[in-house]
């Protein structure tokens, strides 16, 4: 079983840019959203508000998980591969913490469909692919760094977070808001535009007709959204986020 998801993993981690969005699709057209869950109004809005805090709190996470220590998680050649072994900063208090938040972000995409079931296959499906990454970059790692990694395994948990220690791990570093900037503007960017989009498809499928005035102010968001990211990425390829640029 182990062997068939380190396959899949690294399958996934090649095509997981195209697999991920196609799924999400498919997911959230195989039922219309909801505005009620059992019944109820109310439990379905405290679902939207529960998926945009979440959200917010993934992306907090993954924003902290760079500001001390980043690792590149693009692999070489779209395949798992790591130069270094990180085990500094918030990789000392979990193995894996930028999928941590990356997994948050997409159970908040799911909450704000409203569907029980499309919820709970969504958020099942996603926990269990990245389960197969993992399992395919431990591979790797432990194959590239031996008794190294593996100490390393016995010490830090995979997915569960020691917060009791994040004062030790982070003592004497200092967080660097340029590299958050640069290097998650696009992540923050993307996960905004999905989580506004699922609105608009909440709204404007779901039962109970739709607010044209709501839908149009979703739309703005997403429009300012697109060019607040073109402005950074245009003042990232100034260097304006550059690491050693003081000024």
């Amino acid at each position: 079983m182990t062997s068939l998801m380190i396959s899949a993993g690294n399958f996934l981690f090649r095509y997981r840019n195209q697999v991920f969005p196609l799924i999400i699709i498919a997911l959230f057209l195989s039922a219309p959203p909801a505005k009620e869950i059992a019944g109820s109004a109310a439990l379905e809005n405290a679902a939207n508000i529960a998926g945009w805090l979440i959200a917010g709190l993934g992306l907090l996470f993954r924003a902290t998980v760079i500001g001390y220590a980043y690792i590149h998680r693009g692999g070489l050649n779209k395949k798992v591969y790591a130069k270094n072994l990180v085990t500094e900063g918030m990789f000392s208090i979990c193995r894996n913490p930028l999928y941590v938040g990356n997994v948050l972000i997409y159970t908040a995409v799911f909450l704000l469909h409203g569907n029980p079931v499309v919820m709970t296959a969504g958020i099942l499906l996603f926990c269990f692919m990245y389960q197969c990454i993992v399992y395919a970059e431990e591979a790797f790692l432990e194959g590239k760094f031996g008794e190294g990694y593996k100490a390393y395994c016995a010490d830090v948990p995979r997915w569960i977070p020691r917060f009791g220690k994040f004062s030790q791990a982070t003592h004497g570093m200092a967080f660097n808001v340029k590299r958050v900037v640069a290097k998650d503007y696009s992540t923050a960017s993307a996960t905004l535009i999905t989580l506004l989009l699922a609105q608009i498809y909440q709204h404007a499928v779901g039962p109970g007709g739709s607010d044209i005035r709501h839908l149009l102010t979703l739309a703005v968001l997403i429009a300012l959204t697109g060019l607040a990211t073109a402005l950074v990425s245009r003042l990232k390829k100034r260097g304006i986020f550059n690491e050693n640029n003081t000024a």
